[in-house]
């Protein structure tokens, strides 16, 4: 049942979110991108706040108790840095083959296709009619991209249930549920960025939108391995923990903020980071 749970929650976070991104990509307009904008600075403040008040707070607490051995702080930094490590190559990757150079123009414009604005904006995508083919096929290496980053931050959810005791009696409380509703608001832009280059480059609206949904289920797949692992000894909730925060840090500082702020360059971003800090401490003491 535990594992079933676990299924349930991830499906909602990774298939729902990362559909409902495909479907704003499909019906949205730009004056959207302010809402989207504060909306990912909010889930980036809730994330710190479950990152340092949370997990990272279960083997400190461990520590404490004499359950964990003296070098298991340094292992905890090692799993940190490999989280990481390991979400920052694959969005190396993800970056590498999804946001090709387009040609433009005039000198106004950038050099890629990074900005969602690029994407959205119709006089732009007027201008672009003669690269359908080639935002296609970038919406397709998008697509399968997306899948394959939505393995580890399925295993965030996933380490995060694993310290949670009497999950069936929890399952809507505590760091993993929080987990599961960021990750969710997260996938929502990812959905855009897959849905968008699909539709315009000539994919029927209902299929990119069912394609984008497919995209997030990896993140099934991501939390059962997570949470298995977690379960195994102390050793590995720690591990797990310390991968899970790191591969969050990176979400934050490499994803959430720089695309809030690409979005909507404005202060007010940087105040709905820290709305999201004062929440997600709230609901992690609460």
């Amino acid at each position: 049942m535990e594992y079933l749970a676990i299924i349930v929650i991830t499906s909602i976070s990774g298939v729902l979110g990362t559909g409902l991104g495909g479907v704003a990509g499909v019906v949205l307009k730009r004056e959207s991108n302010k809402i989207v904008s504060l909306l990912l600075s909010f889930a980036a403040g809730i994330m710190l706040a479950v990152v340092c008040f949370d997990l990272m707070s279960e083997p400190i607490q461990m520590m404490n108790e004499g359950s964990l051995d003296w070098y298991t702080p340094l292992i905890v930094a090692i799993a940190v840095i490999a989280g990481y490590a390991v979400v920052y190559l694959l969005n190396f990757v993800i970056d590498k083959h999804a946001n090709p150079e387009v040609k433009h123009v005039d000198a106004q414009h950038p050099t890629t296709a990074d900005d969602l604005d690029e994407l959205i904006h119709s006089d732009h995508m007027q201008a672009h009619k003669n690269s359908n083919k080639k935002l296609f096929t970038a919406g397709l290496v998008m697509l399968s991209a997306i899948a394959l980053h939505n393995m580890p931050e399925g295993m965030v959810i996933g380490a995060s249930y694993a310290g949670t005791e009497n999950l069936l009696s929890n399952l809507f409380s505590g760091s993993g549920f929080i987990m599961a509703i960021v990750i969710g608001l997260h996938n929502v832009p990812e959905g855009m960025a897959v849905s968008v280059p699909l539709v315009s480059g000539g994919m029927g609206k209902i299929k990119a939108t069912l394609l984008t949904a497919l995209s997030g289920l990896p993140t099934v797949f991501g939390a059962l391995i997570g949470y298995a692992l977690g379960g195994i000894n102390q050793i590995m909730l720690t591990l797990s923990l310390g991968f899970a925060s790191g591969a969050m840090l990176y979400v934050v500082f490499g994803e959430l903020l720089p695309e809030a702020i690409l979005m909507w360059k404005s202060k007010l971003p940087a105040l709905s980071v820290f709305v999201g800090v004062v929440v997600g401490f709230l609901l992690v003491m609460f």
